[in-house]
């Protein structure tokens, strides 16, 4: 994908759904999920259907992710109901991106054909290790071999997209394993292949034996490990077009690069965030308080974040700059190049000027960047004006 297509993707539309149910939460995980409650799935879908039909009607989706949690561990045909929602109140473009994320346990035959009938054309396995050992202590269900079968399942059944989430950093690993993990799932031919270092999240399972003594991720193991996935990967015809992300070319995933393009997302369930209209918002955490706010008919929202002028112009560089092809020149790289800190990171080749474009050549330090980025006032004769599209007075600043 070049450089300026990228930014197309800012007039897709795109959607989420979270559906939170797992057959049991891994220690590392802070998400907004649940296990032991599949008994609320039926009521709590009605309630992301009723989330759907209380909005107006928006444009046909390009995208639309189905995430949590653990999509595939639901009755297919809740999702389908779900599907049948967004088609009734938004529409789909036609060749529309429909993702779900699975578990590879999850994931036999009939569910694939079922998924694939229903509407679904990209699926995201929670593969996260080949090593048994590994997935043990990830508190993960699934072993290796379920892997590779649910991947020959999806593509029996015709999933055009079939990506794997990959964990890199857990104690138990070793070298010789994560190489094993990235070849053998290389071998697989995955269309899509996302690596994430393991985080140790305030609150969890992990934080808490971590605390008590355990061994924590070692960042600078981490940094190696990713490093040799970017050029596994590559030799492999995997090209990483986002930090953590990589794909074969035309399978970048449609609803991140909206994301990342500072494009307009709805999203829908308990948690879920999304960007319209210059404003990003989320949804109510817990279970129950969403669904009973959206049975009394009242919208779930639990905050909101007008993001216009220059708050606007920063989050462009903050959510763009996780692209190999970074983001286009304007104000704010300006403000970037012209600070101190900025200066640096230039002299240091973390970021450079490529094409008419700002990117950061070296992803491990792309946190550095986005602090840097967060950090900048606007330039002197900035004025803030309702219009995105006119950012600068053309007196002050021409």
């Amino acid at each position: 994908m070049s450089r300026h297509t990228v930014d197309l993707h800012v007039d897709h539309k795109a959607a989420y759904v979270h559906i939170p149910f797992c057959s049991a939460v891994c220690p590392y995980c802070d998400f907004a999920v649940v296990a032991g409650s599949d008994h609320l799935a039926e009521r709590y879908v009605k309630a992301v259907i009723a989330e759907i039909e209380m909005g107006d009607p928006w444009f046909p989706l390009d995208a639309v992710y189905v995430g949590g949690g653990t999509p595939s561990h639901v009755d297919p045909r809740l999702l389908g109901r779900i599907l049948d929602a967004l088609q009734d109140r938004h529409g789909l473009a036609p060749g529309a991106e429909v993702s779900l994320e699975a578990n590879p346990e999850d994931f036999g035959q009939d569910r694939a054909k079922q998924l694939l009938s229903l509407g679904f054309n990209r699926v995201s396995f929670g593969a996260q290790s080949f090593d048994d050992d590994v997935l043990i202590r990830l508190g993960r269900r699934h072993r290796s071999a379920d892997i590779t079968k649910s991947v020959v399942n999806a593509r029996a059944a015709g999933f055009v997209n079939v990506s794997l989430d990959l964990i890199f950093g857990t104690p138990v690993e070793s070298d010789g394993s994560w190489e094993a993990t990235l070849h053998q799932a290389v071998a697989l031919e995955p269309d899509h292949v996302s690596c994430y270092a393991l985080t140790v999240e305030p609150g969890t399972p992990l934080n808490r034996h971590v605390l008590a003594g355990a061994p924590a991720p070692d960042p600078d193991i981490q940094a190696d490990r990713y490093e040799y996935a970017d050029r596994v990967l590559g030799q492999a015809g995997l090209a990483r077009y986002e930090v953590s992300n990589w794909s074969r070319p035309g399978q970048e995933c449609r609803y991140n690069m909206t994301v990342w393009a500072q494009g307009e997302y709805e999203a829908y369930g308990n948690g879920a965030h999304r960007f319209r209209d210059g404003v990003r918002s989320h949804n109510i955490r817990r279970l129950e308080a969403y669904m009973q706010r959206v049975e009394q008919g009242i919208a779930p929202r639990a905050g909101e974040e007008s993001i216009a002028g220059w708050d606007g112009e920063l989050d462009r560089l903050f959510v763009g700059l996780r692209r190999s092809a970074g983001v286009a020149t304007g104000p704010g790289v300006d403000a970037l190049l012209g600070s101190e800190e900025g200066d640096l990171l230039l002299r240091e080749r973390v970021i450079e000027i490529r094409d008419g474009r700002l990117v950061v050549r070296r992803p491990l330090f792309t946190d550095a960047v986005h602090r840097q980025v967060l950090s900048l006032a606007p330039p002197a004769g900035w004025v803030e004006r309702p219009n995105p599209d006119n950012l600068y007075d053309e007196k002050t600043n021409a």
